[in-house]
């Protein structure tokens, strides 16, 4: 074919191109359309390309790159921009100590009420992570939002705070298991050993729990008074545990209709005020006492500080597997202020954010803070 031949079957193309928009949007709302779209990615944070991850030789090969692949590793976590920093960090700290990297597959949970931001932010995911296996799914917030009771602190009001309640019907039928990850995590050890923990009994929940602490102050006197309700603990030692790191049983949690009995628990919440706190509570009324206990390495929560100062926190003793800055205080936020705590600094290699600031953070490599 001549030069001219193919120019102007290229231009022919264009043609009718052109012609299929104007005749299903006006020229204005073409233009519009294009210009929301880049007006978004203008918006986003601005992150490095990170490394490319490879198998090692002694992993399982996936088949495809099918989500049902039976070798999946699959990890779900809530995707909005408040939080975008942190999430791209947590991301890069799971797939730079994972034994089998190509194997993991990250179900990114969106809120239906940005849903022009739906394709932006799986442009940036794909562009930050040009290696990863993940799928972006959204959220409808309306599911959720009549049910949420004003809490200690407005972040812990947000929908999406309870997509994790959602996991089973979100995700594809054919993901029995997943592990959810909070946005203000690091995990600085090998996801495949989370991954591989059991569930005995047919618990529905594993994470870490912590015995020691006062159970009773994660809901108001009214409930302890009320004899039906405190009644729902009868014959169980509850825990708390934080629902920021959890592996789940899917397909029991689909069996039992767990979506259904925490809301239950948010509905009453809505007509007699039972807790102060944002979406665990109702976790604990419903899994309570029956939580497949994961060693505490597995979640060192609470480096974010209080909710109401977000003061520094120090690690618990033992060694450590993943680090939580759940509370108020994000380490991102204190370190561009200049004002970080201590651990922040362990944070910091994982950030991706092109700044100046961060940039010069990118020439040093992560910190393993486990041990065996």
């Amino acid at each position: 074919m001549s030069k001219k031949s193919r120019n102007h079957n290229v231009l022919s193309v264009v043609g009718v191109l052109v012609l299929v928009l104007g005749f299903l949007f006006k020229p204005s709302d073409t233009i519009r359309s294009f210009k929301i779209i880049s007006d978004l990615k203008n918006q986003l944070p601005r992150f490095a390309e990170a490394p490319e991850y490879r198998n090692g030789a002694e992993c399982p090969a996936t088949t495809s790159s099918s989500v049902c692949d039976r070798f999946r590793v699959h990890i779900a976590m809530t995707l909005d921009v408040e939080y975008l920093r942190g999430s791209m960090a947590a991301v890069s700290s799971v797939l730079t100590h994972a034994s089998c990297p190509e194997n993991v597959f990250l179900h990114f949970i969106v809120a239906e009420s940005d849903s022009e931001k739906l394709s932006p932010l799986t442009q940036l995911v794909r562009s930050t992570f040009p290696s990863l296996h993940f799928k972006v799914y959204l959220f409808k917030d309306d599911l959720v939002k009549n049910l949420i009771s004003s809490s200690i602190r407005s972040a812990l009001e947000n929908p999406l705070n309870y997509a994790r309640n959602y996991l089973a019907d979100i995700l594809d039928l054919c993901i029995d298991r997943v592990i959810y990850l909070d946005s203000d995590l690091l995990v600085v050890d090998d996801i495949q050993k989370l991954w591989n923990i059991e569930l005995t009994k047919s618990r529905i929940i594993g994470a870490p729990e912590y015995c020691h602490a006062n159970f009773t102050k994660y809901f108001t006197d009214g409930f302890w008074a009320d004899p039906v309700l405190s009644r729902v603990f009868s014959g169980r030692n509850p825990c708390y545990f934080n629902t920021g790191v959890m592996v789940m049983d899917l397909k029991r949690f689909r069996q039992g209709n767990y979506r259904r009995r925490i809301e239950g628990w948010m509905e009453l919440q809505k007509q007699k005020r039972i807790y102060e706190l944002g979406s665990l509570p109702p976790f604990l009324l419903v899994f309570g006492g029956d939580v497949e206990a994961i060693d505490h390495r597995w979640n060192q929560h609470g480096l974010g500080g209080d909710n109401v100062k977000g003061s520094c926190r120090s690690l618990h003793p033992g060694p450590v597997s993943l680090l939580h800055w759940s509370g108020k205080g994000k380490p991102w936020t204190r370190l561009d202020s200049g004002n970080p705590c201590p651990l922040d600094h362990l944070w910091a290699p994982y950030d991706l954010h092109l700044s100046t600031h961060n940039h010069q953070l990118l020439q040093n490599k992560p910190i393993s803070t486990s041990s065996s």
